[in-house]
């Protein structure tokens, strides 16, 4: 599992950076990319990364403002083009369908794969399948926004091969056996019980995923324990009087929700296009000083996000 940032910016495009755009890497887990917001240039930007457009299962729309929508009638368009066949997922705000539906209509698009669409209205588990279930809640912006809470279900434990082979047991069957945790009766009379051959089992990993807003108490219930926080950062922590008249959030406030929630790992994004370089080193400075693992993202930066050794499940 992996994260890259395709646009880190707020509003408008910069030389610095594009407007949001995040994939979630799931390429091991499952063969595929789940795109949230889409961003004008979204396309542009994939094209100098790995990701390929046919991979792109599910895209997650925070919330309809342009900076974070504007890309998807072209995205959509070169996804048909470039081989997508397999159905696409949409989730977002109400509106999101009719908006995608309207800009292919009117440009006589045609796709080769349907889209699957899930318009939220209050929020509430949006996707659930026996792997990952993501939930969605309202945050406080100009507009209906939201935030997305990707939980991945608990990894069972591994089978103890080493310790199986020990007792002179040949590969076979029997193994599945053993690592369903059943209690079986080998040929030579030995009873075995599958719960002392398999490892404990290994959390799941969750990852939150913001979208433009104020302070709001449903972000310390999206962010609780997650492993990775992404939470937007417009403005510095000197213009908390700005932030909160345009609904948006200062590095501090995202700092003390990582901090508050047992986060292990913030990524502060969505800057606004009036803060270069030695302004994002201070911006990193001031969150750290609340939340030592935080960092200011850039376009096209990529992190793995992974398992946490220490909590395996006994």
């Amino acid at each position: 599992m992996e994260i890259e940032f395709l646009g880190t910016g707020a509003g408008v495009p910069s030389r610095q950076r594009n407007v949001t755009g995040i994939a979630l890497k799931l390429l091991d887990e499952r063969n595929a990319v789940w795109l949230f917001d889409c961003g004008e240039g979204t396309q542009q930007q994939i094209l100098k990364t790995s990701i390929r457009p046919r991979k792109i299962e599910k895209i997650f729309i925070t919330h309809l403002h342009g900076d974070h929508i504007f890309g998807l009638p072209g995205l959509l368009s070169s996804r048909s083009f470039q081989g997508g066949e397999s159905p696409l997922t949409i989730i977002g705000p109400t509106g999101i369908k009719e908006f995608v539906e309207t800009s292919l209509k009117i440009s006589d698009s045609h796709l080769k794969y349907p889209i699957i669409y899930t318009e939220i209205d209050n929020g509430g588990l949006v996707f659930k399948d026996h792997q990952f279930e993501v939930t969605a809640l309202p945050l406080d912006h100009r507009i209906k926004s939201y935030g997305f809470r990707v939980r991945e279900m608990d990894h069972p434990g591994e089978l103890l091969v080493e310790k199986v082979k020990a007792l002179g047991i040949p590969s076979g069957p029997v193994y599945g056996k053993i690592k369903n945790r059943e209690k079986i009766i080998l040929e030579d009379g030995r009873e075995i019980d599958g719960n002392d051959f398999v490892g404990p089992e290994q959390k799941g990993r969750i990852v939150t995923i913001l979208g433009d807003t104020r302070p709001h108490k449903n972000i310390g219930i999206l962010a609780q324990d997650a492993d990775v926080l992404v939470h937007e950062s417009t403005f510095l922590s000197d213009e908390n009087k700005m932030a909160n008249a345009y609904f948006h959030s200062t590095s501090s406030q995202a700092a003390n929700v990582a901090k508050e929630k047992n986060v292990k790992q913030l990524y502060l994004t969505h800057i606004s296009a009036r803060y270069l370089g030695n302004d994002m080193k201070l911006m990193e400075k001031e969150a750290r000083k609340i939340f030592p693992k935080t960092k200011v993202v850039r376009d096209f930066d990529c992190f793995e996000i992974p398992f946490n050794k220490e909590e395996r499940m006994t």
